[in-house]
């Protein structure tokens, strides 16, 4: 026990919403951002409005998240800053390789701008990297599936985030279509998705999110793999700002009912298929 944290060290297979013993603030090593990841978790019902095959989330059901006790988020918050800024955190949880701290990141449990209280707990962010001389020094990111990008009061958030550092990485996991998506299970229109993604990229740098994968001993065949890159190439054309893909395959394992049905895809296949997406004029970053 080290300052009131048990000592047990941060690994990319593991990322325990639970590793601090907090409700709302969580640090995670990601291997897409390099390094620590301070996770924000606006959904510790463990609720969303979709459910990937692919989600990490145990228990999760359908929903939107519970009232908020921004006062706690913010004392864990700064309790967390000051472990990683001023204590021994890093050296004792974090292997060598990764102890550098790369973002604060809206994730959690569930979709975080359905919670009413997003911008407020922004507003909470900013303020603790400012008191920690950490504002504009690293990012503050959001991972959405982008559904609720609709509503002004989400886009004014984004755009918040655009003015200090920000970066959302938005859901993309196969070419939309108008109907069901099989692999977040949840309705889609395609026009809807594109207006989405458009306002999220003219308000804050913008990266599609893309996790491939084997379903029942099958990967995604050549049609639904020239469609996504396709979208790709036209999303780029239609939205400025988009910066390009983080493309990922299976790190952890599902926590959903498919789970026996998934198995990660061939490196080989990845890299060809960043390739395919790189010649569309897209930056891909590949996590295998």
């Amino acid at each position: 026990m080290a300052d009131g944290f048990p000592v047990r060290v941060l690994r990319v297979s593991d990322h325990s919403r639970d590793s601090a013993g907090f409700t709302y603030v969580y640090p995670v090593v990601s291997r897409r951002a390099g390094g620590v990841s301070i996770g924000i978790n606006l959904n510790p019902n463990n609720a969303c409005n979709w459910r990937c095959l692919y989600c990490q989330v145990p228990d999760l059901k359908r929903g939107g998240p519970p009232p908020i006790d921004l006062l706690q988020l913010e004392d864990q918050l700064a309790t967390m800053l000051h472990q990683i800024v001023d204590g021994d955190f890093m050296q004792e949880r974090v292997p060598p390789e990764l102890r550098r701290l790369n973002d604060v990141a809206f994730s959690g449990n569930g979709e975080p701008t359905m919670s009413p209280e997003f911008g407020h707990a922004l507003a909470i962010v900013e303020r603790q990297l400012q008191a920690f001389g950490l504002l504009g020094q690293i990012k503050i990111v959001l991972i959405t599936n982008g559904s609720q990008l609709y509503k002004p009061e989400v886009q004014d958030v984004v755009a918040q985030m655009g003015r200090i550092n920000g970066e959302l990485w938005f859901k993309v996991d196969r070419a939309p279509q108008d109907g069901f998506a099989q692999v977040n299970q949840v309705q889609l229109n395609r026009a809807a998705v594109v207006r989405h993604l458009i306002a999220a990229s003219a308000r804050c740098a913008t990266w599609l999110q893309t996790c491939m994968f084997e379903l029942d001993g099958a990967l995604p065949d050549a049609e639904e793999v020239a469609a996504y890159v396709a979208f790709a190439g036209e999303l780029k054309a239609q939205a400025p700002g988009l910066k390009g893909v983080l493309l990922y395959g299976l790190a952890r394992p599902s926590m959903q009912p498919e789970a026996p049905r998934l198995r990660a895809a061939p490196v080989e296949w990845m890299k060809t298929l960043a390739e395919q997406i790189s010649a569309q004029g897209l930056e891909v970053k590949l996590s295998i």
